[in-house]
């Protein structure tokens, strides 16, 4: 990856990166290519208890490695942000004060976009 180590891909302290769906990851990276500016994740894959410590959603598509959230502090890199994702595909986005989640679960409902 160009963009992204797998480093930065823990849960618990343990690496996941394994554990991510690879059409995720080459999302991710389209979309930190177009925006032009830094992505720090800070949530990837979670085991089921991280993910209820989180507050997620008992099908989160965070437990099967199909999304990410990216912390984001200002309205500009907000902007810049969306743009790049929904232009590398993303139809699932969450917007939160401090961080974007995006994701690829097909399980889960389509061409969504929700507030936290």
């Amino acid at each position: 990856m160009k963009y992204f180590k797998e480093s930065e891909f823990t849960c618990d302290s343990i690496n996941c990166f394994d554990k991510m769906n690879p059409k995720l990851l080459q999302m991710l990276e389209n979309a930190r290519e177009e925006a032009d500016i830094p992505f720090t994740l800070t949530s990837t894959w979670r085991s089921e208890s991280k993910n209820k410590e989180a507050g997620g959603k008992p099908n989160s598509a965070h437990l099967r490695g199909n999304a990410v959230d990216i912390a984001c502090v200002s309205s500009f890199q907000r902007l810049i942000m969306l743009e790049a994702l929904i232009s590398a595909g993303f139809t699932r986005i969450g917007v939160a004060k401090t961080f974007i989640h995006v994701d690829c679960d097909m399980e889960l409902p389509q061409e969504v976009m929700w507030m936290y």
